[in-house]
């Protein structure tokens, strides 16, 4: 069993930054391929960017080259830093454990990207 906390959204205005952070607690968090998704109103959750165990990462095409994910298995944490941050953004975001066939979520912190 896996418990996620997300922690770090907030209200940003476009062009700025945010880096969220998942703290993860439960055994073997190394393991684990770790990833970030949100969810905008009315619309599909989506996956965002992905670190696997060995420390490879894949992202969406809509965040490639703004967003960073990251891991320290030492603390058991993913992070995720946002740059460039656009009005399209805003929606709840969600940390993901997955080593199969379980999976794990956090319950979302609120991005919200507006002037």
């Amino acid at each position: 069993q896996v418990q996620l906390v997300e922690s770090g959204g907030g209200l940003v205005q476009p062009g700025g930054s945010l880096r969220l952070s998942c703290a993860a607690s439960g055994s073997f968090f190394s393991l684990y391929a770790m990833g970030w998704y949100r969810q905008a109103p009315g619309k599909q959750r989506e996956l965002l960017a992905m670190i696997t165990s060995g420390g490879t990462t894949t992202y969406t095409d809509s965040v490639k080259g703004r967003f960073t994910i990251s891991r320290d298995n030492a603390k058991n944490t993913v992070t995720l830093q946002m740059n460039g941050l656009k009005p399209e953004d805003t929606a709840v975001y969600y940390c993901n454990a997955r080593l199969v066939p379980n999976q794990y979520w956090g319950q979302g912190t609120q991005v919200t990207v507006s002037s």
